[in-house]
């Protein structure tokens, strides 16, 4: 597969610092991470292994479950790929200390005690963790003891068993200073003698990234992730501007992995695991292993996209541009070598490009683009850029490689297929073939395919004898979904073959994913009784006539606003993006929205509505303290309407909104 090209894998835009947002000058050369701290600790971001997202307190973290994660690190070769820490995460001790005032380790879950099991793991060649909170108490609601107060018995509870990593936690601190709990830790940590690599978990409340460096080797920068694509997304928009507080020692930490845990598609964990490795984030696999699949073993093992997190001029990718929903994330790597990450959030292919120029690459007549996740090298003239799939990320690396001629001409391909289209009738779409390299793309052929029983007819020629650089060969296609077709989401696949001037084959492709739709029925409909065309949540799923409740479908409550029940709705989880196909046929839209009464006054959110790319309709910041707020919207005959709801520019902290009676005049 060519680059564009293309790497396998909508929300509000992020408003970027303006130290973080060169957009119209190449990535730095400057050596401007700082150096590394004179322990020698994490000097590369830390990789491996903790239970939480997968497990949480359930019956199967023990004992035998620790151990089968350090024998599968060595058997699937995760080990030689960079994974060392098997971390535990809470729940692994007794509720009460004994009579000296030691932890002591939950006798079910592990009846040899810890250090058999950091004995274990240590015998693996791998490093061993384990998790405590800054606080009298861990964060689980069972309270497991915290260290607050018991810093120097616990830290040499810990360097006496093996420990080599300690994650501390953020709960039932007692208000103390958040310098002082952790630096207590620290301090601690220290007296043992023992290196021990220390994560600092408490969340971003308190910017540790301007403080921590010298306090600990990575600090949490956000709020716990779950396993969605809004808060995955909500969590590196948080995450990338961070920029100039990462380097060898002291990482910014966006938490944990969620990849192969099965809320996402296959293209989001992509975009997952390549967002998380150009911000030289740790990569703390967060699935149970024993149950992964040799897709998710793929993804956690891909080994050109690991030599970007773990680079060792240790610096985080910076962002270039991110207007519009579509990204160009770089990174400078040792030796000269840039990273790029074209990142696009819509929910639609969108077309992302940049420049070996603006990624800070000296002038040359040709450069090498090493597409990371196809595992192949193409020729470029300077272009890097593709055509990325909705949700999708390419990553690619970047040389001024004299060798360049070598590997055939980067394309790019193109599509404006229509996303949405109604079954029976004729769409018309266009592909095109983009030469991006210095050298010329011979013999190219282009073709566009569709579902079983969907005709595709090209109108104009599917062949060109050459492409010189910079040309396009364009097609134009009608596209017929039959009558009766089922609404809901399909594929089209354009793919090109060429030759190199040398006579070496290529092929690019390209999915163009296409909606089957149907118009709302005339009269008042309301939006739980109507199909959406996607939905995101950041943090489980959007739940129709209920409210969102945790992290599981199904789980909600009766949607409750200032004391009133209703019967009829939407609820969901800051941020969060709802859209309606509505076809031009419907006039009007209205709502009773708010903070959901199953939250406390935590909770803030804010209400949009957009038409065809249009504010259309909009709320001020409501907590739960605030009565039901009438929303009505004119949607002007609008194809799509989305419903937005933002975490009202305070971060996401229990931020479950409403769309109570939330309703389409058609």
């Amino acid at each position: 597969m060519a680059a564009a090209l293309l790497g396998t894998t909508g929300a509000a835009g992020l408003t970027i610092p303006a130290a973080a947002q060169p957009t119209t000058h190449p990535v730095s050369t400057g050596a401007n991470a700082a150096a590394a701290p004179g322990d020698g600790l994490a000097l590369t971001p830390p990789m491996g292994f903790n239970n939480w997202n997968s497990t949480h307190c359930r019956a199967e973290f023990n004992e035998a479950m620790v151990k089968d994660i350090a024998d599968i690190f060595v058997t699937k070769g995760l080990k030689e790929a960079g994974y060392q820490y098997v971390n535990l995460d809470d729940c692994w001790a007794l509720p009460q200390r004994d009579a000296d005032g030691k932890l002591v380790p939950d006798p079910e879950r592990f009846p040899n005690g810890i250090k058999a099991v950091a004995d274990y793991v240590h015998s693996k060649g791998l490093k061993f963790d384990i998790y405590t909170s800054a606080g009298t108490k861990t964060c689980n609601s069972a309270g497991f003891p915290g260290a607050l107060g018991h810093e120097r018995s616990d830290a040499q509870q810990f360097a006496d068993w093996g420990v080599d990593y300690l994650k501390y936690d953020n709960c039932n601190n007692q208000g103390v200073d958040a310098k002082q709990r952790y630096l207590a830790m620290r301090d601690a940590l220290q007296a043992t003698g023992r290196p021990i690599v220390y994560s600092i978990c408490e969340w971003g409340q308190n910017k540790p990234w301007e403080w921590a460096a010298d306090v600990g080797q990575l600090w949490r920068t956000t709020g716990d992730i779950s396993d969605s694509w809004g808060s995955m997304l909500s969590i590196a928009k948080k995450n990338l501007p961070l920029t100039p507080y990462a380097g060898p020692g002291h990482w910014n930490d966006p938490d944990m992995l969620e990849v192969g845990n099965g809320g996402m598609t296959p293209t989001e964990y992509r975009s997952h695991f390549s967002l998380w490795s150009i911000m030289a984030a740790p990569l703390l696999i967060g699935t149970d292993l024993r149950k992964a699949t040799p897709e998710t073993y793929e993804i956690l093992g891909n080994r050109e996209v690991i030599a970007v997190d773990q680079d060792g001029l240790g610096k985080q990718g910076q962002v270039l541009s991110s207007g519009g929903g579509g990204w160009v994330i770089a990174k400078e790597l040792a030796g000269g070598d840039r990273a790029v990450a074209l990142f696009n959030e819509t929910d639609r292919p969108r077309h992302i490009a940049t420049t070996a120029a603006a990624l800070g690459l000296p002038e040359a007549d040709g450069y090498q683009l090493r597409d990371l996740w196809e595992h192949r090298s193409y020729n470029t003239a300077g272009d890097v850029a593709a055509t990325v799939p909705a949700h999708g990320t390419a990553l690619f690396r970047v040389s001024a490689d004299r060798r360049w001629a070598a590997y055939p001409p980067a394309v790019e391909l193109g599509t404006d297929a229509a996303a949405l289209a109604e079954a029976g009738t004729t769409a018309q779409v266009a592909t095109v073939v983009t030469d991006l390299g210095r050298t010329p793309a011979r013999q190219v052929s282009v073709r566009l395919t569709g579902p079983d029983g969907w005709r595709v007819e090209a109108t104009s020629p599917t062949r060109a004898t050459t492409l010189p650089t910079g040309r396009k060969l364009t097609t134009r296609w009608q596209v017929t979904a039959p009558a009766g077709t089922p609404a809901g989401a399909y594929e089209l696949k354009v793919s090109a073959d060429y030759r190199s001037p040398r006579g070496t084959r290529a092929t690019a492709q390209l999915p163009a994913p296409v909606h089957v739709v149907v118009a709302p029925p005339s009269g008042t409909s309301y939006a739980s009784d109507l199909p959406w065309l996607s939905a995101v949540n950041g943090w489980g799923p959007v739940e129709k006539d209920t409210s969102v409740g945790e992290n599981a479908a199904g789980d909600g409550h009766p949607i409750t606003i200032g004391g009133t029940v209703h019967a009829k709705g939407l609820g969901v989880h800051a941020p969060s993006e709802v859209t309606y196909y509505t076809g031009g046929r419907c006039t009007s839209f209205t709502a009773q929205v708010g903070v959901d009464d199953e939250e406390d006054a935590a909770g803030t959110v804010a209400f949009e509505v957009w038409a065809d790319g249009e504010k259309v309709a909009s709320t001020g910041t409501l907590t739960n303290a605030d009565p039901a707020t009438t929303v009505t919207a004119a949607l002007g005959g609008a194809t799509t309407v989305r419903l937005v709801t933002t975490d009202a520019g305070d971060d996401v902290t229990s931020d479950h909104g409403d769309w109570a009676e939330a309703a389409f005049s058609c």
